[in-house]
């Protein structure tokens, strides 16, 4: 593994990178090995397998992170702007509060505040707010021994109280740090701390958010939920139970709805229904969760087949008295929607549980098979009905968008190289095909839709056009491993213009930008 210098420097890893991939793309031996031996898409194959697999520059950037120690080479930049971060006190400090609680719409960087601390031991000294959000159980007991009314009124830089800094602490997900923010916590509340506390972060507009929300929706920690809920936090804040339901484990679900949290009216069975979480979907139900209640885009049971969930996941819903003959508001029924989306499956449980069964048309013959990616099934629709593409409805043609919102990329080529309209838009952002690769990351899909004439002009239901969503998801990073970076050079490279300063991006992404105006 290589080592970094003592004060590595980011143009000079960047340039690593640039003279790899310039190696890579004269076959030098020594650059194919390179990747051979660091980048996993490239184990086990040959150098001639290699140089055909058309890597690009953050394929580089990836291999040099890796032969540096790093999963990637966001770890290895991140790491590289703790090193190098003046010694300005005040400036490291608010640094660290950023990485520690998240901002706006970025999310916290636990790693990141971890490494700052090993680099600036001291940060924190003199500041027992922020003591709570690393655990310091001693600094904070002596400010409490000293003024007993001080977890009430103390407040941190950011307005924080000394219990919203421990709840909203990414630190608690971190080994060294766990134990000592609950004790914390047991500290505050047993000296009168509010369990009702709630946060206005300055960057989003909206509802204040509550303790209990940063324990169980944001760091999602079960034993924080449980001592805010033992202390009389209200699991009813319109933020708690929705978040929770957005990971696989169910404990502060079941904490939340044990201390009467409800379902109904939360938005948090569809929340649930956005991922593949059948547990968290039966606890809901068997704690008042109405199978048919209406939501913005239909019961749901819809939702779930929107959603692509599973058979399991819809039968939970119709074993609970989801009504299967349910259509949405443009009066497709569940199951002509199962069939459109090509999940067979689901139809069938469809009308096992009593839908009416309904003929199969041209149009949903030809949405499944490109919903599957059935590329002989389209041909073979299309030349018996030519200009079939042409005659579907806007809601029928919303399906390019919602499979790239899907992340189904083979039926999303297959579409567009079949004429489908690429500008049609559709999913929850309410974008076109070229907005949901940008918005997931998805560099290799953004370049293939603006290669087939997809562009940055194309509006999404925020009103705004493809550097908008670039903006947006780059800095919440809406998608684990996105290359956003990939995506706004697939932009500027397909003859986009550059972006107007109102939109706002990561320092890589800036730096790009203002490299291509400057050249």
């Amino acid at each position: 593994m290589n080592e970094l210098p003592a004060r590595p420097h980011r143009d000079h890893l960047k340039k690593q990178a640039r003279r790899l991939l310039d190696g890579i793309r004269r076959q030098e031996p020594q650059a194919l090995e390179r990747i051979r031996l660091a980048l996993p898409a490239a184990a086990g194959r040959d150098h001639a397998a290699i140089a055909a697999m058309n890597l690009r520059l953050h394929d580089a950037q990836s291999c040099v992170a890796r032969e540096y120690g790093f999963d990637s080479w966001t770890q290895l930049k991140d790491h590289v702007t703790v090193k190098t971060l003046s010694a300005d006190v005040a400036a490291c400090r608010q640094q660290w509060q950023r990485w520690t609680f998240g901002h706006g719409y970025q999310p916290a960087k636990p790693l990141l505040a971890e490494r700052l601390l090993r680099e600036h031991p001291n940060l924190l000294d003199g500041d027992p707010v922020l003591a709570c959000a690393i655990g310091d159980v001693a600094v904070v007991g002596a400010a409490i021994d000293a003024d007993p009314a001080w977890p009430g009124h103390a407040r941190a830089g950011n307005g924080m109280t000394p219990l919203l800094c421990a709840t909203f602490s990414a630190l608690v997900g971190r080994p060294g740090f766990a134990d000592g923010i609950r004790a914390c916590v047991d500290r505050l509340l047993e000296a009168g701390a509010d369990p009702a506390d709630a946060w206005h972060d300055p960057e989003l507009p909206g509802e204040p958010l509550s303790a209990l929300y940063a324990a169980a929706g944001r760091n999602r920690d079960a034993s924080l939920t449980e001592r805010l809920l033992r202390a009389g936090a209200d699991p009813n804040d319109n933020e708690s139970l929705y978040h929770a339901a957005e990971v696989a484990d169910t404990t502060p679900v079941r904490l939340l709805l044990k201390a009467g949290a409800r379902v109904s009216g939360s938005n948090a069975l569809f929340r649930a229904l956005d991922g593949e979480f059948p547990e968290t979907v039966r606890l809901m139900l068997a704690h008042g969760g109405d199978p048919n209640e209406p939501g913005p885009n239909g019961c749901p049971l819809l939702h779930a087949i929107r959603r692509r969930r599973s058979p399991e996941v819809v039968g939970i819903l119709l074993d609970a008295g989801a009504d299967p003959s349910m259509r949405h508001v443009h009066g497709v029924s569940a199951l002509r929607l199962a069939r459109r989306l090509g999940l067979d499956a689901v139809a069938d449980r469809l009308l096992q549980a009593g839908a009416t069964p309904e003929a199969t048309s041209p149009v949903d013959a030809l949405l499944a098979a490109c919903a599957r990616a059935d590329r002989p099934a389209v041909r073979r629709l299309l030349d018996g009905a030519p200009g079939l593409i042409g005659r579907l409805q806007p809601t029928e043609l919303r399906l390019l968008p919602e499979l790239a919102a899907d992340g189904q990329d083979a039926a999303v080529r297959l579409m567009v190289e079949a004429g489908w309209p690429i500008a049609a838009r559709g999913g929850d952002i309410d974008g076109s095909a070229l907005n949901w690769a940008v918005f997931r990351g998805n560099a290799p899909l953004a370049r293939f839709l603006l290669a087939h004439g997809a562009r940055y002009d194309e509006r999404h239901g925020y009103d705004d056009n493809v550097y908008g969503t670039l903006s947006f998801a780059s800095q919440a990073e809406t998608t684990p491993g996105g290359d956003w970076l990939g995506c706004a050079q697939a932009l500027v490279e397909a003859g986009s213009p550059l972006p107007a300063a109102r939109h706002v991006f990561p320092e890589e992404i800036a730096a790009y930008f203002d490299a291509q105006r400057a050249a």
